[in-house]
């Protein structure tokens, strides 16, 4: 008999084996194999890359999502909050909670819509401008050095078109 943490209940230390969830009696015979299946390998890709980005901005004190908005509204700005945020896939909450961050920062600003009581444009403040110049400069410094774990650009051109196979259409 087994207990929840893997070790038998003689206390022996030995590991039982794992059982998926739901599905009594059945062992987890694949998990040696987790190195060779798509979404796991994805997955800790990301996490080893956000865990680089994380660590690379975090002199800035700059999260992914914040990334994502400034480096969107440097590219477009005079966009409503509620498009960037459909286009990052942020909830409106969320968002909210976010821009109010970028705010408080003195990076980006809200600016009511002409005709239109309920919307807000997003725009840069000057110090907003001169953070994501410094932004690009430390991103390109992250993205150099996944390239160079990938083994150069043309890698970094293959990777990137065999993902797009993989997002919806």
């Amino acid at each position: 008999m087994t207990t929840g943490r893997g070790k038998n209940s003689a206390g022996s230390g030995g590991a039982a084996k794992p059982r998926a969830a739901g599905a009594e009696g059945t062992s987890l015979d694949f998990v040696p194999e987790l190195a060779s299946i798509i979404g796991y390998k994805l997955r800790r890709a990301q996490l080893a890359v956000f865990q680089d980005f994380i660590e690379t901005f975090s002199r800035m004190h700059l999260r992914p999502a914040e990334f994502s908005v400034l480096a969107l509204i440097a590219r477009t700005p005079g966009q409503k909050q509620t498009e960037i945020a459909e286009q990052l896939g942020i909830k409106r909450a969320n968002f909210v909670a976010l821009m109010d961050g970028l705010e408080r920062r003195g990076l980006a600003e809200r600016r009511k819509v002409a005709g239109d009581k309920r919307s807000h444009s997003l725009h840069l403040t000057e110090e907003g401008t001169r953070f994501v110049e410094r932004m690009v400069a430390v991103w390109s410094e992250h993205e150099q050095r996944l390239v160079d774990r990938l083994g150069g650009a043309e890698a970094r051109g293959k990777l990137l078109e065999l993902l797009d196979r993989l997002l919806p259409a």
